[in-house]
């Protein structure tokens, strides 16, 4: 196989532009996805029940509905109550809570060429089983090769559920994987013309009155959504003008105006 070919990604053709961000291009939102986005989006990941209460309500969620659903999240490990009236992720969603901030930071490190593979040694796996892998692998922003052959830069620090990496066998240092095997694996247009519309949308919406409250928690959550899908590759593997960093910096002074505009909300 050739040597990395650095300019390979920045020779493939513009994407076509992406469809306009709107809220109703989202999926529904049940009272679970409320919770769970609210208390995603908060540092540290808990919150008093009165402040899910009322923003589960700019939805049409009624007291009632929010703490069955609090109940439900607590009895399936997703959250758990707390003594003074709050409740906190717990079991995979404070995992993803993890993730999600890893995410928007971005951070990845020098890039010398080098690939890691990560080779499935387990045969034999149920479909449950597989699937689980599969994903654990996915979230780890690893693409698959070939069925059981999964590879990225090595420029992030890889972390593999205690359950995968029982069952993989991960190389570093691979050298000979061509530039242009980016665009295969990862969809880079299709994500950056999402960022691109996602980059509109957010300067289009500044948070300012409360009616932009509800319209701005679901653009929120679809901008952390796509920083989880973002592959985090090497300058060197991507297309120009990679909007990356560009939603980035443009979510963090948004999420600020939109979190003093819920603060004044939820205390008024």
């Amino acid at each position: 196989m050739a040597q990395v070919r650095k300019a390979s990604a920045r020779e493939a053709a513009p994407a076509p532009p992406a469809t306009p961000w709107s809220p109703d291009t989202e999926p529904p939102l049940t009272a679970r996805s409320v919770l769970a986005s609210t208390l995603l989006g908060a540092d540290p990941p808990e919150l008093p029940v009165a402040h899910l209460v009322r923003v589960a309500g700019l939805f049409g969620i009624n007291d009632n509905r929010t703490r069955v659903a609090l109940s439900r999240m607590a009895a399936s490990e997703e959250a758990e109550a707390r003594g003074d009236g709050r409740y906190a992720l717990a079991g995979h969603l404070l995992d993803r809570h993890r993730r999600q901030a890893a995410s928007r930071a971005g951070r990845t490190r020098d890039w010398d060429g080098t690939w890691v593979v990560a080779v499935v040694t387990t045969a034999g796996s149920g479909a449950e089983v597989r699937s689980r892998r599969r994903a654990a692998l996915a979230r780890s922003r690893l693409a698959e090769l070939r069925e059981g052959v999964w590879i990225r830069p090595d420029n992030l620090a890889l972390t593999l559920d205690d359950e995968v990496a029982a069952d993989t066998m991960v190389l570093a240092g691979a050298r000979d994987v061509p530039g242009d095997v980016a665009a295969d694996l990862w969809d880079l247009a299709g994500w950056g013309g999402r960022a691109q519309a996602l980059l509109a949308a957010l300067a289009a919406r500044t948070p300012e009155v409360p009616e932009d409250l509800a319209p701005g928690f679901v653009l929120s959550a679809a901008v952390l959504r796509h920083l989880q899908a973002d592959p985090l590759l090497p300058e060197a593997l991507l297309p120009p003008a990679w909007p990356g960093t560009s939603l980035r910096r443009a979510y963090d002074g948004w999420d600020a105006a939109y979190r003093r505009l819920l603060a004044r909300w939820t205390t008024a």
